[in-house]
């Protein structure tokens, strides 16, 4: 076995294979870029190589600098995660030229699959059924035009080298395939250093279901089960889970030998994940093939048992699999959310800061629940623009798939996060939407669902009463509080109103509350009554509270005169009153926001690419203006409606903030 391994990655990934390797009495190394030495690998780490500068391209994904880093701190093999490196065979090559293991599949294997447009050949020589397109090498945007008219639209552009939703655009008509093909690969090139970019006929009402495989060098090969990754933004996942809700045994099987034979016909070993678009019908359609390990490969581990991580090193170190396919069983249901450093009211734009409070919810392995978060940031920490942003991998276990959501629930209502805009809000959404809870999904989930973007959550009235009855509760003790301090009490006893008025999201409950030793009962006016219990004092920003039978997790921030609360995906004002204040309350004005209809805000912290207008033209609605570039993304930013642009403030180059004004209109 190795005794020591350099993992050429950084975050979360990092971290995850750290763990492992600690447990098997491996010796591990880090590398870093300037932004990251005080990143949380890096600390984890039992050494650390500083490679280079902050951008990628400067450091994780130059093989000469990845090499050296290899050479000095005499590792024997080299785990690389999932992106930059992972899937390059020239870095397998040159491991392979100085005498290093590879985690991961042999070069000729990463070469025949790991290309989109080479793998999907392979697979169609094979006889698995693929997706319509053209696999040749597109030169330019008028050729990507014709290309796209000929499969027949919509189409998806795809970077050859691609992953994690990078280089990947959908386009409808002629405008958006031009402009698709110039922006994949602008990001292809800047994110894999390959600007490759093929077309393929994009299925519309499809799901996106992969097939997780092992192989090593001796022959054997299983999969073990599939993960459901239907639910993405911008071709990105952001809800996984395994396995999926939709398929049969018979659909599971056919799809798992076909990855298992596809996987062996290239010589594949080691960990890695066969793609498939599956229609409602369970029709089943090779997608592609990452060789490497995937981002929601928690979910599988956690319904087979299976550390992919350990038997990634274990083959990678010449060992048989000690496991057949009749050993792999499927036990329970398992949920992964990704928690990303973008703000979904600002339609999920990146978001980069310092994270001033970062409280994952605690760990759990129980009989009947698991709860794993895998991270690579801490509270303190920078979220930097130059890499991905997703900060965060919250994982929940549960005999069922019911189970394994409301776990999930009181997990993100429970992680607290401050500082930077994140999708906790989002993910609450989801969790609670009712295509999700059925299982009733396609990849179009998100479009349909949310498409003028999210907006925040509306809670039910039932939701609104125990929030109401729970922050009732939680006034009181807050007023007893201010009472003690201010020194107006005799013997810690005076008597705090009992009757208040709660006004939340537009309505307005009357509550009067009965306080004992173990609680609080709090009446409404219509006769409803609500027990209420927890520890929550003032000044604690996380709630976890009890009402009625059920668990309700709030996180708190004080306001004039109530709470803000942050729960399943809601983001409420929350006042408690007097019945005089409540009834003063009702007559006060409600204050206006300031008009920024005639400008062009910056919506994240980034850099501007392209500038596609200037001073007096006319833009009609839609049309491009600015090209914004944050984390690896190029972001289009378009004109809401018809105007002149009377003044630039930015310019190619320059560097902006949130709300930064970009350019005024008449």
């Amino acid at each position: 076995m190795f005794k020591k391994i350099l993992i050429a990655n950084r975050g979360e990934i990092a971290c995850r294979v750290i763990k492992t390797a600690r447990r098997m009495g491996i010796t591990t190394v880090a590398i870093y870029s300037d932004a990251d030495a005080n990143a949380l690998h890096v600390q984890m780490a039992d050494e650390a190589v500083h490679i280079g500068p902050a951008p990628a391209n400067q450091s994780y994904i130059v093989i000469d600098k990845v090499m050296e880093a290899i050479k000095s701190s005499g590792a024997e093999a080299v785990h690389p995660g999932y992106g930059f490196l992972s899937e390059n065979a020239k870095f397998a090559e040159a491991l392979e030229k100085a005498g290093v293991a590879f985690i991961g599949p042999p070069k000729k294997a990463i070469e025949a699959m790991g290309d989109k447009i080479t793998s999907k050949k392979l697979a169609k020589e094979a006889g698995v059924s693929t997706v319509p397109g053209y696999m040749g090498l597109i030169e330019d945007a008028d050729e990507a035009v014709k290309i796209s008219n000929e499969i027949g639209y919509p189409v998806m552009l795809k970077a050859s080298a691609g992953g994690g939703g990078k280089g990947m655009r959908i386009a409808w008509n002629d405008e958006e395939a031009r402009e698709g093909f110039q922006s994949s690969k602008n990001e292809a090139a800047n994110s894999f250093g390959d600007d490759r970019i093929f077309i393929e006929k994009f299925v519309t009402q499809p799901r996106h279901i992969e097939i997780q495989v092992l192989c090593d060098a001796h022959g054997n090969g299983i999969y073990l089960a599939e993960r459901e990754c239907s639910i993405q933004r911008r071709n990105q996942k952001v809800v996984e889970e395994a396995p999926s809700p939709f398929l049969d045994e018979e659909t599971r099987k056919a799809m798992g030998d076909q990855a298992v034979a596809l996987a062996q016909a290239v010589g594949y070993t080691s960990a890695g994940t066969v793609e498939f678009i599956v229609d409602g019908d369970k029709n089943f359609y090779f997608l592609e093939m990452n060789t490497r390990l995937q981002v929601e490969h928690p979910v599988t581990e956690l319904i087979t048992g299976v550390d992919l991580v350990e038997q990634m090193i274990r083959v990678a170190d010449g060992q048989k699999l000690e496991m057949s396919q009749s050993d792999v069983k499927i036990n329970g249901w398992a949920i992964e959310n990704r928690l990303y450093a973008e703000d979904p009211y600002r339609g999920f734009l990146p978001s980069i800061g310092r994270l001033t409070r970062y409280r994952p919810p605690e760990e759990v392995v129980e009989g009947d629940h698991i709860v794993r978060n895998d991270t690579g940031v801490y509270e303190g920490g920078e979220i930097s623009m130059y890499y991905d942003p997703m900060i965060a991998k919250l994982c929940t276990w549960a005999p069922t798939r019911g189970e394994a959501i409301e776990r999930m629930r009181v997990a993100l209502d429970s992680f607290e996060v401050e500082g930077i805009g994140h999708n906790l809000p989002f993910l609450s959404a989801v969790m609670d939407h009712p295509k999700f809870v059925s299982g009733d999904m396609t990849t179009a989930f998100i479009a349909e669902e949310y498409p003028e973007g999210f907006q925040g959550v509306d809670l039910p009235e039932s939701d609104l009463r125990r929030i109401a009855a729970a922050t009732a509760a939680m006034h009181r003790v807050a007023e007893i509080r201010r009472a003690r301090v201010s020194g107006r009490m005799d013997n810690h006893e005076r008597k705090v109103g009992s009757e208040w008025n709660v006004a939340l999201q537009d309505q307005s409950f009357d509550v009067t509350t009965q306080a004992d030793q173990t609680g609080a009962t709090v009446r409404f006016a219509d006769g409803e009554e609500m027990r209420v219990s927890g520890d929550w004092r003032p000044g604690d920003q996380l709630a976890k509270m009890k009402v009625g039978d059920a668990p309700l997790v709030l996180k708190v921030g004080k306001i004039s005169g109530g709470f803000r609360i942050r729960t399943r995906g809601a983001d409420l004002r929350v006042h408690v009153r007097s019945p005089r204040q409540a009834e003063l309350a009702r007559l006060m004005p409600v204050k206006e926001a300031a008009d920024t209809s005639k400008m062009l805000l910056c919506p994240m912290p980034g850099l501007v690419v392209k500038m596609s207008v200037e001073q007096g033209d006319e833009v009609q609605e839609g049309q491009a203006l600015c090209t914004i570039e944050a984390m690896k993304m190029e972001n289009i930013l378009r004109a809401e409606r018809k105007g002149v642009v009377s003044k630039i403030n930015a310019g190619e180059g320059d560097s902006l903030a949130v709300d930064d004004v970009i350019m005024e209109f008449e």
